[in-house]
């Protein structure tokens, strides 16, 4: 794509991407904050920056009417939020594992109904990879089972999803962001090798865990956050089940350390807030499976500046990248950044 709206945003800045494990300690007390806050900026069609005070409109007789305010988020608003990620790495490991996406029972729901396309099955060459990614399949078909059943009758079904690698998918167009790719007609397999599949994996994991984090302390009922708490730590056995791959098979081939890298910088891009992104390369001999703040905790995203990631945008917008019609629910719009 010629007129990829990520491209010209991604100039790199090395000297903030050399420090990025170099954080505060506050500095995750502060995502988690911003994260909190920043709940009702992916509803309906907003910005991402706080809502002004309603300012009332004179009637026709000389009173004053309030200006609507928008509804209060709801735990099933962001339980849905969570379903739509969800979706979107259960449909992916499904079909790399099998070939065929989750069951349709499992698919139905509020909202505009899409199908997820373009994914193809690996035969991996790693056992071991293999039998990691069927593990990670049937855990995040069970967390889509398992948060329709939590959330109940207001439960959404499935939005579009591409999970396809021609020159204009999301893969690619991320790719060429990250700078792993070049052309505009060049393409980026992400089902064409073991380490590529987890490099996508990569992609989605990460972000999940800071975006459950992020989304927590806005849950107000105990089966809520209970629920989301388990999947919160599920996620995050994933991510650093997926981080470990990349980083044993990176030290034989630095290639993938420095596409983790890549890719993460683009992430971190797009959101434009604060550096809450790293790659798996190596600090100071030490490995880096999990990336935290000076505090050891993970980063956390609001729901806005996980569609960023998803939209591949630094706009504010309701729809792009992995989900082009946009997700379900009302947390659906991602922030100006």
């Amino acid at each position: 794509m010629t007129n990829n709206p990520i491209l010209s945003v991604l100039d790199r800045d090395d000297n903030r991407r050399s420090d990025r494990r170099d954080f505060l300690r506050t500095a995750g007390s502060v995502s988690a904050a911003v994260a909190g806050a920043s709940l009702l900026a992916a509803c309906g069609g907003n910005d991402g920056n706080a809502a002004p005070t309603p300012t009332p409109t004179p009637t026709a007789s000389g009173s004053a009417t309030p200006t609507p305010t928008p509804s209060p988020v709801t735990d099933a608003d962001i339980l849905n939020f969570a379903l739509n990620l969800a979706y979107l790495e259960a449909q992916y490991f499904s079909v790399v594992t099998t070939g065929a996406g989750l069951s349709a029972d499992l698919l139905t729901g509020t909202g505009t109904a899409g199908a997820a396309t373009g994914g193809r099955a690996r035969v991996f060459a790693d056992a071991i990879v293999g039998q990691y990614a069927r593990e990670i399949a049937a855990d995040t078909r069970a967390h889509v089972a398992f948060l329709r059943g939590v959330i109940g009758s207001t439960v959404i079904a499935q939005p579009t999803i591409d999970l396809g690698v021609a020159a204009t998918s999301a893969f690619s167009n991320l790719a060429r962001a990250a700078e792993l790719i070049t052309a505009t007609t060049a393409a980026y397999d992400v089902y064409e090798s073991d380490e590529r599949v987890m490099l996508g994996a990569f992609i989605f994991a990460d972000v999940a865990v800071t975006a459950y984090r992020g989304i927590a302390a806005s849950l107000t009922d105990a089966a809520s956050l209970n629920a989301m708490s388990g999947m919160q730590a599920a996620k995050a056995y994933h991510a650093g089940l997926i981080r470990s791959v990349l980083y044993r098979k990176g030290i034989a081939t630095p290639a993938i350390l420095d596409a983790t890298e890549a890719l993460s910088n683009a992430r971190d891009a797009l959101e434009g807030v604060t550096d809450i992104d790293q790659g798996v390369k190596p600090v100071n001999n030490a490995s880096n499976i999990v990336p935290t703040d000076g505090s050891g905790l993970t980063f956390a995203r609001s729901p806005a500046q996980v569609l960023n990631v998803h939209y591949l945008t630094r706009a504010s917008v309701a729809a792009g990248g992995f989900f082009p019609a946009g997700v379900n629910g009302p947390l659906k719009t991602s922030a100006a950044a």
